[in-house]
């Protein structure tokens, strides 16, 4: 461990200074270890950073305050948990001093018995590298030896609140088509142009479902689930319109988040399920607004009515 004297510097404003440090916008991780004894710790940090490709090293900062700072020290690794969007809970869990953060905690034992916590965005398993002086924090560096890439939308963190991804608006600009570009009768052809509209129409909406924190195959499920258009298993391929295989790999991490129950027959929403979905449906119904906004009601239901004529419902 590395120290250093460091002088008092010139006093400033220390409320101010945190406020303008909000102004970076990072992630949310959960930061997890465990000694030889078996103490688990867990702290919410967003200071993780990269470090080094060649070798592959990554940093974050612990307040020397802080209690679990010696299982961190004795221990030989440590994991990064980068939280996914629907991850809230988790992070305020093990932001709060608690007796035992692992409690109804889903997570698994990785490289020195460090925990690894279940459907976060991505997962770094480091050993302890060094621990650096920095101020009023340990510098903790970590050497990666393995990782996990979930691909889920993070949560986000700035100006001391939860926020979520979202492209800039300047990336979902259409680009002026020049008419002659395209042949009169290709726009005349209905399963190019709904073609075009659907890949369109996802285009700008599955950005704003994934910023949730639920994958495509979970949200559809969700959205299922809660409109009871599915009254069975069986049923509820043909509503999800998914291949077997994603809905099952679907179900085991709503039933593993406890937003559903396997009831034999069928599947359930749990009360906090419902509230996911209700969510869900926002976020579809705004986006629907946004899209349709400018025609009128007649206009809407007649395409309702026309794309319900086709798909035979």
């Amino acid at each position: 461990m590395n120290s250093m004297n460091i002088q008092p510097e010139i006093g400033f404003d220390a409320k101010a200074f945190r406020r303008a440090l909000g102004n970076f916008a990072t992630g949310v991780t959960i930061m997890t270890a465990q000694n030889a004894q078996g103490e688990k710790v867990g702290v919410t940090a967003n200071s993780f950073n990269s470090v080094s490709l060649d070798p592959p090293l990554i940093l974050w900062s612990i307040d020397k305050r802080s209690s679990s700072f010696a299982v961190f020290e004795q221990a030989t690794h440590f994991a990064v948990n980068i939280l996914s969007a629907d991850q809230i809970e988790l992070s305020n869990k093990f932001a709060r001093s608690k007796d035992d953060k692992y409690a109804n905690v889903d997570f698994e034992l990785g490289a020195g018995n460090a925990p690894l916590l279940k459907e976060c965005s991505a997962v770094f398993e480091c050993e302890r590298f060094n621990i650096i002086e920095g101020g009023d924090h340990w510098i903790i560096l970590g050497r990666v030896v393995n990782f996990q890439d979930n691909g889920r939308s993070p949560l986000l963190y700035h100006q001391g609140a939860y926020s979520s991804v979202l492209p800039h608006p300047s990336l979902n600009a259409k680009a002026e088509t020049p008419a002659e570009i395209f042949p009169g009768r290709l726009y005349d052809n209905m399963y190019y142009l709904l073609t075009q509209a659907v890949r369109a129409y996802t285009n700008d909406y599955q950005p704003k479902q994934l910023a949730s924190g639920f994958r495509t195959s979970e949200a559809r499920l969700l959205l299922v689930l809660e409109s009871k258009t599915a009254t069975s298993k069986d049923d509820l391929q043909r509503e999800v319109a998914m291949p077997i295989r994603e809905i099952e790999q679907a179900t085991e991490i709503l039933e593993r988040k406890g937003l559903m129950t396997d009831t034999g027959h069928s599947y359930e929403l749990t009360a906090q399920g419902v509230q996911s979905a209700q969510m869900l449906y926002q976020i579809a119904e705004s986006h629907q607004q946004d899209v349709f906004g400018a025609y009128s009601d007649q206009d809407k239901a007649l395409f309702k009515k026309m794309l319900k004529d086709l798909i035979g419902i």
